[in-house]
């Protein structure tokens, strides 16, 4: 497969993929309307002190991000499964890597974009400064693929299960701890001052381990499950 039909065969699945999440908004708009609902609850709960505030914005911003993440990884590919859809792509001459890469990459601008524009409004409830909000911008660029890739995994080992909703979450939760924690130690160490390179590093490192190796697996835990 030559450079040109690689990129086309990407576009003509995310552009599918696209297409058909927006004959269901009401998907998409539940993932949205959830980070925003867990995250505005938290100033409301706490009340107006801002040191506090300011202190546990990183940590729920993306604690929502990830628990709202975890609401569309069953549809990943279970639309495609139960139409027979998943089940031709296989059949295909084209690596089943590349189809799985292609849905991953839709499904994060479906879910996982959203969350990134709305995390900086967002924010501004924590009274968050302008340079936090941008590392927040950055840290989520960078780890909200890697939740889909994770995700993506998960999906795919649960493919066709009673209950796989419940069991993908028990999956993908301990693998994600990482992007956590230095998704929001990125954020943390703006407002107290110290160095937040490092943070981003790590997460682009993970971005490019799971970009390298989830495509794979996910395509080998497909075929299992198809079996």
């Amino acid at each position: 497969m030559n450079k040109l039909s690689l990129i086309g065969l990407l576009s003509l699945v995310i552009r599918r993929d696209l297409v058909l999440a927006m004959r269901r908004r009401a998907d998409v708009l539940t993932t949205l309307i959830f980070f925003v609902i867990v995250v505005s609850l938290f100033p409301l709960g706490v009340g107006p002190e801002i040191d506090m505030l300011r202190k546990m914005a990183p940590g729920v911003v993306w604690v929502a991000a990830l628990l709202a993440s975890m609401l569309s990884l069953g549809r990943m590919f279970s639309a495609d499964y139960l139409d027979g859809t998943l089940e031709q792509m296989m059949l295909v001459p084209q690596s089943l890597s590349v189809l799985v890469l292609a849905k991953i990459l839709a499904h994060w601008m479906v879910s996982g974009l959203p969350l990134v524009i709305m995390a900086p409004v967002l924010g501004l409830q924590f009274d968050m400064p302008a340079q936090a909000l941008w590392v927040l911008i950055a840290a989520l660029l960078l780890g909200t693929p890697i939740l889909s890739m994770i995700g993506a995994v998960g999906a795919a080992l649960t493919l066709g299960l009673r209950g796989g909703g419940a069991l993908v979450s028990l999956l993908v939760l301990p693998l994600c701890i990482p992007v956590l924690v230095f998704g929001a130690g990125a954020v943390e160490a703006v407002v107290s001052g110290t160095n937040v390179s490092s943070h981003l590093s790590l997460l682009g490192a993970l971005l490019v381990m799971a970009l390298v190796f989830t495509p794979w697996v996910t395509a080998l835990a497909l075929r299992i499950s198809m079996e």
